[in-house]
């Protein structure tokens, strides 16, 4: 079985670098023994190895998305139950589609159809998919409602809805705008497509001559990839530089927050990227209107001054202060608001108490990936209200923690299983190098190879990122076995 799934990999892969021009032989060569361990042991994973054990336990199984979460956890289930009930709702029938690459679909790096990926093919036989989508979720009774198919109940509800881009909550900005008046978004297929296309409109300005400004935004909410902002604004960076038009362009990062990352290595290790290829940032600045017509991106600039000195706490208030800024573009990159679908949000499975609603997301145990209050529910993706893990490397860990609890729960168990919050971000810095960014909820570095510093720009992640992941999603991931 095992010798099996490496050769179907091994065929994928093979198909992918030929695709590219590039032999197996040069590809082992290319990689490095650390890329070669992931292209010859592509499966060494808890899901390999956990996955064989069947489990008698009964009950119908209710999967709400069926994107790379949900698929991931059915084809999974459907190997450790011996009786499988399970349910897919999902509507898109290109839902599986690689969503990672769309980063590099805008940097001219993929074609649209390379991320494409029917749901049909890789949801499990065993399960039924209904393709319609959830309206309204009751948990109390353990029903969900259907825009087409009524209700429909389950003794177990997994939530794989994935996340709701906001464009809007942005003043004078729609989703449909994207690929108009210079803006850019890459976190839909479409925003990906046309964002490549105002790139190049943008490079090509600055190959005349003409002086040029590039604007790069990182709201406030959650984000799904972390890193995605600014992969894109490296990406530029790297088709200026092959234009010879860099001189021409002035790039800057306009993120909400006050740090490029939240694990101190890798912010530190950005900001060296940063300053060698001279792209500004500007920290604590959100983006809040955007006057296409004009191409102006207004941001509200929000720091602390400091006040009068505090003879209790031995220390000087802090007071808040904002302001309104003006920012000219000629090419805006804009990263939307993100929250929970409204569907969620706005339901009893959402956070319900403190800070923790902003967002509406799945109020789950942080390791076990259980709802805190209802035992018969589990999320995992991007729609888990868990502190990190919006990214796909993220599900790859959570699916067998998650399925494992609620086949444990099903058989009257306690759910043993835990996710520590490992989350990868494979950080594009250009065209032809990554910084694997790895890490987990106590913000520390936890890269798989420890020997090979991971703040460091190679060749060899660019290779993987490229040529290898999404072979090992399309074929290992999204089956559950990888």
């Amino acid at each position: 079985m095992q010798q099996d799934r490496i050769e179907g990999f091994s065929e994928a892969l093979e198909a992918e670098l030929k695709r590219h021009g590039i032999s197996r032989r040069d590809a082992l060569k290319l990689a490095g023994l650390s890329g070669a361990a992931f292209m010859l042991n592509p499966t060494k994973s808890d899901a390999a190895t956990k996955a064989h054990a069947s489990s008698k336990a009964k009950g119908k199984i209710v999967i709400v998305g069926g994107g790379a979460a949900g698929c991931t956890m059915a084809n999974y289930l459907v190997k450790k139950l011996s009786n499988p009930d399970i349910t897919v709702i999902e509507p898109d029938p290109q839902s599986v589609s690689y969503q990672p690459g769309q980063t590099l679909i805008a940097g001219g790096v993929y074609k649209p159809e390379d991320i494409l990926g029917e749901t049909k093919e890789y949801l499990p036989k065993e399960a039924k998919w209904i393709q319609d989508i959830v309206v309204e979720f009751d948990p109390e009774k353990n029903q969900v409602a259907t825009s087409k198919n009524g209700v429909i109940s389950y003794d177990y509800l997994i939530v794989a809805v994935g996340l709701q881009l906001n464009y809007s909550d942005i003043k004078g900005v729609t989703k449909e705008m994207i690929g108009t008046n210079g803006i850019g978004s890459i976190y839909f297929k479409e925003g990906a497509k046309k964002t490549w296309q105002i790139l190049q409109e943008f490079v090509a300005k600055a190959k005349s001559g003409q002086k040029v400004n590039g604007v790069f935004t990182h709201p406030g909410t959650p984000i799904k990839c972390g890193g995605a902002p600014k992969k894109i604004m490296y990406l530029t960076h790297d088709r200026l530089v092959e234009a010879k038009a860099r001189e021409n362009a002035t790039l800057t990062f306009y993120p909400n927050g006050g740090n490029m990352f939240g694990v101190p290595e890798y912010h530190e290790a950005i900001v060296n990227q940063y300053k060698a290829r001279d792209m500004k940032w500007h920290y604590k600045h959100d983006l809040i209107e955007v006057d296409s017509s004009a191409k102006i991106a207004k941001f509200n600039h929000h720091y602390l001054v400091q006040g009068e000195w505090d003879e209790d706490l031995e220390e000087y208030d802090m007071i808040p202060q904002s302001e309104v800024i003006e920012i000219p573009y000629d090419f805006l990159h804009i990263t939307p608001p993100m929250s929970a679908p409204d569907v969620v949000g706005k339901s009893l499975l959402s956070w319900q108490r403190g800070s923790a609603a902003v967002g509406g997301w799945v109020e789950v145990d942080k390791n076990t990936l259980q709802h805190a209050r209802f035992p018969n529910v589990f999320a995992l993706g991007d729609v888990a209200g868990i502190p990190m893990g919006k990214t796909g490397g993220s599900v790859r860990k959570q699916y067998t923690v998650c399925g494992d609890n609620l086949v444990a729960v099903m058989e009257g168990k306690e759910p043993k299983e835990s996710y520590e919050g490992y989350t990868v971000c494979p950080l594009i810095t250009g065209i032809g190098t990554v910084m694997m960014a790895e890490f987990d909820y106590t913000a520390k570095m936890t890269p798989s190879f420890p020997l090979l510093d991971p703040t460091k720009e190679r060749w060899m992640w660019w290779f993987l990122k490229v040529y290898m992941l999404k072979p090992m999603y399309f074929h290992g991931m999204l089956k559950g076995r990888a």
